[in-house]
């Protein structure tokens, strides 16, 4: 009997089905993180899927820095100053309210 594998008795796996350009799944990418992590530095965001749905996006930290914007406020002080309503007063109508002693 002629064997039709060479050096084994099984038949030698299927290659997996190749993700698209910058997709990556949870074993591939675990595999070859250094090869991801180049990627999305120079290529753009690495999408990593676990169960052939996106888990984690792997983008450069600068792109994120970005994408997260500086946590400073300055968007809505500058929002509320260029908003039409800016002179509307907001001041309650009532007067003010009257306080009372609380025994602690």
């Amino acid at each position: 009997m002629t064997r039709k594998y060479p050096f084994s008795s099984t038949p030698p796996e299927a290659p997996a089905a190749q993700e698209p350009l910058g997709r990556w799944s949870l074993q591939d990418a675990k595999a070859r993180f250094s090869e991801v992590v180049r990627l999305a530095h120079s290529s753009g965001p690495q999408h990593v899927t676990l169960h052939g749905r996106d888990a984690v996006v792997v983008v450069d930290a600068t792109e994120f820095q970005r994408l997260r914007g500086e946590r400073s406020g300055q968007l809505l002080v500058d929002a509320l100053a260029a908003s039409p309503q800016r002179d509307v007063d907001l001041t309650p109508a009532r007067g003010s309210m009257p306080v009372r002693d609380v025994v602690l």
